[in-house]
């Protein structure tokens, strides 16, 4: 029988209904027993009955997600809006900080720009023209939706030891493929000739981490030359290099988290695995090739010769040895293919649904002159925020308990998030706060965003009192660091200044794996400041000179390796956003980790294995 509360807990009857609505209640608990009945005495066919149930329960189900969004859009009106006005006694530093960026974005075009070109013009030619292949991020647009997609560490591989390797060679990222979020990881072989270097296979391995921690399919788009021998100590025996790629993509089949492939060039060496151990492959005609040992390698052992096609092309792998389960006889057949098949992966893409939200009642574009040039000169964080949140809204939490930690609850583009902010150092009073309302979030499975400016370390305590306050503040920074790495909730980090020292993984660094950790060009990441160090070397040194000299050397050295593009480069963290695209960039991480409500997954002990 429906009554009154079971409707009110679908959202059929609104919590406040009054008495006159109840006749009409009546009415619909009337057919309800109906049909009942109807069922019972065998008036209606069992299927059509079971398809009306379902299109019942799936309608009243609907009904109460946009209930519960549409109370969600209605408490989020009467949040606080902050005020982010930018008062006089700011000016000078914002327009520091406005220079500051200003530069430092510049750079940023620049280095996108130039790994946007591949390995460069002429090789790009080269593997058009001559080699009748697709540039890299052509292909990605045929197989992606039409939308934008989120690359993921564009600028790995800049400056590395053993030179540039644009891109690390490889193009990483999530998007959509018939409205499913997918990561991809796509072989760029106008670099270095796909040949892979310890940075690409670093690169793989988290865009896979990514996949495995938010259950996104993976769609590997291979174009690879092996591994680069010269350096093969670093990419060969040690557990977080070459094998762990195979050995995650048989953790994921496992998990049922799908992976296909396209063979959309050479695949040699420990290449050839990454398509055969996929749940799906295609190969494609005359471009794609799969084997262990190529041509020059049989020529060498046996003085034989044998062509790429022969030893192991499309024919052969998907006629004879079964390595590929499907041939393209063109790049856009393949892709139009693995859309096909991840239409088959029982994979409900996100409900179409458009959550209505305000905008920022302030500019992003403000946000390069809150972009902190210096730890020592950081304007009041709710001044990002106020340009980040739904209608600059935003409920606080422990307003005026451990100020310098901002803690509470906003919207982004609709979705609601835990905000955890540093307005200064991290005090004992602020990581006790920090610690509640992080396991707050964790509680009600809140997503939590990490706004990360931490401070350097501390000087060395001069009193008994000072070292017993560090104490206390240290054992609260444990408290809270124990919290975040427990939290069972998606974590998003964004470091908008500083990420220094202990501090930072008090606030969901990279060692405590966020699901996507971003930096602004400004950010600066290093164990301590250079800039805080002093150029005078103590009084009764023997050898003031040489210090003074290492010291400069030191400052020098630091101040290079805290650079933005230096951490991205080696990818300590996922990608160096503009300051004005962060609340996009947030929406679209949170849409990615949300789609793993809407899959159900039963349990599944083994991998598949291929024949």
């Amino acid at each position: 029988m429906w009554n009154t509360v079971a409707l009110r807990s679908l959202g059929r009857l609104h919590p406040n209904a009054t008495p006159p609505q109840l006749p009409r209640l009546q009415t619909l608990n009337h057919v309800f027993e109906r049909k009942y009945k109807d069922l019972c005495h065998g008036k209606l066919p069992a299927h059509v009955l079971q398809n009306q149930g379902l299109k019942r329960t799936r309608d009243m189900l609907c009904c109460r997600l946009v209930s519960n969004k549409a109370k969600y859009r209605r408490c989020a009106k009467t949040y606080p809006v902050l005020d982010g006005r930018i008062l006089s006694v700011y000016r000078h530093v914002f327009e520091e900080n406005l220079r500051n960026s200003e530069a430092v974005i510049k750079r940023y075009s620049e280095l996108l720009e130039m790994v946007s070109k591949g390995g460069g013009e002429n090789a790009v030619l080269r593997h058009t023209q001559r080699n009748k292949k697709l540039f890299v991020r052509e292909r990605l647009k045929l197989l992606l939706d039409d939308e934008s997609f989120l690359e993921l560490s564009p600028l790995a591989g800049l400056e590395m030891p053993y030179g540039d390797v644009p891109a690390a060679g490889c193009l990483t990222g999530i998007g959509k493929i018939c409205g499913v979020w997918c990561v991809f990881m796509a072989n760029d072989a106008t670099v270095k000739g796909g040949t892979i270097y310890p940075i690409g296979v670093k690169k793989q391995l988290r865009a896979q981490e990514i996949a495995m921690q938010n259950r996104l399919l993976s769609v590997y788009l291979v174009d690879s030359g092996g591994a680069f021998l010269p350096l093969q100590s670093e990419l060969f025996p040690d557990k977080s290099h070459g094998g762990r790629l195979f050995y995650n993509e048989a953790i994921m089949s496992a998990m049922r988290i799908p992976q296909v492939a396209v063979v959309c060039g050479s695949c040699v060496a420990g290449g050839a695995y990454v398509p055969t151990m996929a749940e799906e492959a295609v190969i494609i005609d005359k471009i794609g090739t799969l084997f262990l040992a190529g041509p020059p390698l049989v020529k060498a052992a046996t003085g034989e010769y044998v062509s790429p096609e022969d030893l192991g092309g499309a024919k052969l792998h998907s006629e004879v040895s079964g390595c590929s389960d499907h041939f393209a006889s063109s790049e856009k057949e393949a892709y139009e293919c693995i859309r096909n098949v991840i239409s088959t992966l029982n994979y409900d893409p996100l409900p179409e649904q458009v959550i209505e939200h305000d905008s920022p009642l302030y500019s992003s574009d403000e946000l390069l002159g809150l972009a902190p040039r210096d730890y020592r000169c950081s304007l009041p964080v709710k001044l990002i925020l106020s340009r980040l949140m739904d209608g600059s809204r935003f409920q606080e939490f422990k307003a005026n308990y451990g100020t310098t930690l901002v803690t509470g609850f906003g919207h982004v583009q609709g979705h609601l998030v835990g905000i955890v902010a540093n307005n200064g150092e991290l005090t004992h009073d602020a990581s006790l706060k920090g610690s509640h309302f992080v396991q707050l979030c964790s509680q009600r499975s809140i997503p939590i965003l990490f706004f990360q400016n931490t401070a350097p370390h501390t000087a060395e305590p001069t009193s008994i009192s000072q070292a017993e306050a560090q104490s206390n503040r240290l054992k609260a920074q444990a408290s809270m660091m124990a919290a975040v790495a427990c939290a069972a909730v998606p974590k998003i980090t964004i470091v908008v200044g500083g990420c220094y020292g202990s501090e930072s993984y008090v606030m969901c660094g990279r060692s405590f794996s966020p699901n996507f950790l971003f930096l602004w060009p400004n950010a600066r990441v290093a164990l301590v400041d250079s800039r805080h160090f002093s150029t005078v070397p103590q009084a009764g040194d023997n050898d003031c000179t040489g210090d003074e000299s290492e010291l400069k050397h030191l400052k020098e050295k630091l101040e290079e390796e805290s650079s933005a593009f230096y951490s991205s480069a080696r990818l300590w963290d996922d990608g160096v956003i503009l300051p004005q695209n962060t609340r996009k960039v947030i929406a679209q991480c949170l849409e990615i980790v949300e789609q793993q409500k809407y899959r159900v997954v039963s349990p599944c002990q083994y991998p598949v294995i291929r024949m």
